[in-house]
């Protein structure tokens, strides 16, 4: 994902600080950065690369101003270059704009401009906002009035900063999209200030020799200030040397808390979250809709991946670990059911003892895209003269440098060791590389599905029981998750959370296997997670195994979307939202990841760096 950083008030640091800010937001992942200061003109910067490469363009110029805006792009809309980094100017070369998130409705607002005779010099879709300032300003509004008209129009998810010339101020918005902004004292040094919105009149905060910054998250400015102001959405910030001011859409003056942050800035950017993995979990529904953007077409019922080309596969092999793993699970299913031969191979097994391989592609599932043991899958393929397709979330990771072809998730930096929102968006990815390179019966069905995901999934964050269901079963001996089918690989990766963030013993089986040894272990200290969605053959025979461990006198919750009658036998239900089968295994897993994260929050678990475990792994 995008960084965002702003920053008013230090005079002659400005450029200093941006710069600084921007190497903090390093971690979320990036292409390309840029800055933009403001004074009678703007001046611009930006670089395609690492904020090294933007460092060393800077040497060769000279910016100045009181007010500037910084950005570390994630590309989304065209690739990493020159002309995409941010900040983004508008025909006349007075207003830069720097954004993270989807604007929905950019290609109208776009094909609108370039017939009013406005240029476009990128791909992104966070061009068209500088444009619609520019018009908004030529028709006499004032900054500040141009920017909330601009922001009006906007539809998606947005964080949003401009400066225009001639005005010494930081302008930003948000939707779906984190801000977050700073109070200091102007010198690097955290000091008291009044809340932004919280003063008396018009809501200034008290401006003596003080600094503004805005950011993404707090990392890009912990260094110079502990005293952070949280952004809700639909809410608009001016920051100036004159003050802080935030407001809603209407323009009246919000009241916000200054809090205090209290660890260390290596610490910081949970947003307000106790933990990484919480919002993580959280921002799944912007990770699905982000991965989705611009690649399906419910209208047509088609699907566009890219530039992979004409992959037709007529076998695939997947290689993966972990996470991954039951991702890679998933995809070769969906594969098999639309007729196209599919197995899935543990990356280090296949590393050391490849299978035939013939005229299979190669697809290798890795969130970082540097998993030492996937690399070596797919560079032992690729010697054989397979075909290769790196399926990851990280651009110009080795990987996707090393593969034939790159499949993006986009799910944005995952902080939290253990794997939550990359998990719904490989799923959601799998799911358009098999539409994108089968055909099936049902294409419009699952396209419309995987539209409802984000808003489905985010029903289940709303609502979910599983933190009381945590508080049931937290002294639990261990926990069991079965599914059939689709739901398996959900159980497998259920299983999976809960060891590496409880620590407690926990095992994931197909449901029929249990009776075929592993019912030896269940009692009712067990509790027993079975995953049951629609009323189909499958549905059935897992009620069916459900039976079989309410008999031995094992709790039994269940995750259904009510369609079975899995309920009447269950001690306690995890509803999902009904949805066809290729989603409702993602919508059931992120009840499976609220149960594990709440018990491990009870047990006083550290959820976001479980012991032993790296987010990376870099070896074999």
């Amino acid at each position: 994902m995008c960084g965002i950083i702003g920053c008013v008030g230090r005079e002659d640091e400005t450029l200093d600080v941006l710069v600084h800010g921007l190497s903090k937001l390093e971690y979320r992942g990036y292409d390309s950065a840029g800055v933009a200061l403001t004074g009678d003109r703007l001046g611009i910067c930006k670089q395609a690369g690492e904020i090294e490469a933007l460092r060393e363009a800077l040497e060769a110029r000279t910016l100045s101003g009181s007010a500037g805006i910084g950005h570390t792009r994630w590309s989304t809309h065209g690739p990493p270059t020159d002309e995409n980094a941010h900040p983004h100017q508008d025909c006349s070369g007075d207003v830069a704009v720097v954004h993270n998130g989807i604007i929905e409705n950019y290609q109208q607002l776009r094909d609108g401009l370039v017939s009013a005779g406005h240029h476009f010099g990128s791909d992104t879709d966070t061009e068209v906002v500088p444009h619609l300032v520019e018009d908004e300003l030529a028709a006499g509004a004032d900054p500040e009035t141009a920017v909330r008209r601009a922001v009006a129009r906007l539809e998606g998810s947005y964080a949003i900063a401009v400066v225009v010339a001639g005005s010494d101020a930081v302008y930003a918005a948000r939707n779906d999209s984190p801000l977050v902004l700073g109070v200091g004292d102007g010198t690097g040094a955290a000091e008291d200030a009044d809340a932004p919105g919280t003063g008396e009149g018009d809501g200034d905060a008290a401006a003596d020799g003080q600094a503004y910054y805005l950011a993404s998250d707090v990392p890009a400015f912990r260094d110079f200030t502990d005293r952070v102001v949280y952004l809700d959405d639909g809410e608009f910030a001016v920051l100036s040397a004159e003050g802080c001011r935030v407001t809603d859409v209407d323009g009246n003056t919000v009241d916000k808390p200054v809090d205090t942050v209290d660890w260390d800035p290596e610490e910081t950017g949970k947003s307000g979250y106790d933990h990484f993995m919480l919002k993580e979990i959280h921002e799944q529904p912007r990770a699905i809709r982000q991965c989705l953007r611009g690649r399906v077409d419910e209208m047509t019922a088609s699907v566009d991946i890219g530039d992979l080309g004409d992959l037709s596969p007529t076998g695939v092999q997947f290689v993966a670990c972990g996470t991954s793993y039951h991702a890679a699970l998933y995809g070769a299913q969906l594969l098999r059911e639309a007729g196209i031969p599919a197995q899935t191979f543990l990356a280090s097994e296949y590393a050391t003892s490849p299978p035939p391989i013939g005229d299979a592609l190669v697809v290798g599932v890795t969130q970082s895209g540097e998993t030492a043991d996937t690399l070596s899958a797919l560079r032992e393929a690729a010697k054989r003269g397979a075909r290769t397709l790196a399926v990851t979330n990280t651009v110009g990771s080795t990987a996707a440098r090393e593969c034939d072809h790159a499949l993006y998730i986009r799910a944005g930096p995952e902080i939290g060791v253990a794997a939550s929102k990359t998990f719904a968006s490989q799923l959601t990815a799998l799911n358009l590389f098999a539409l994108g390179t089968t055909r099936t019966g049902d294409t419009r069905d699952v396209i419309a599905a995987l539209r409802e995901l984000p808003s489905d999934v985010q029903q289940i964050l709303d609502d979910s029981a599983a933190e009381a269901i945590a508080e049931t079963y937290v002294d639990a001996d261990g926990y069991f998750f079965i599914g059939r089918g689709l739901q398996f690989p959900v159980a497998l990766e259920g299983a999976l959370k809960m060891k590496e963030i409880t620590y407690k013993h926990a095992e994931g089986f197909a449901a029929g296997e249990l009776k075929h040894g592993p019912l030896a272990l269940v009692t009712s200290e067990t509790p027993v997670f079975a995953v049951v969605t629609g009323d189909d053959e499958m549905a059935t025979k897992t009620v069916g195994n459900v039976k079989e461990v309410e008999a031995r006198d094992a709790p039994v919750v269940a995750v259904t979307d009510g369609q079975s009658t899995v309920e009447r036998y269950a001690d306690h239900v995890l509803d999902v939202p009904e949805t066809h089968p290729r989603a409702a295994a993602v919508l059931a897993n992120v009840q499976l990841q609220l149960v594990s994260y709440h018990v491990a929050d009870k047990l006083g678990r550290s959820i976001d760096k479980p012991r032993n475990l790296a987010k990376s792994v870099t070896v074999e």
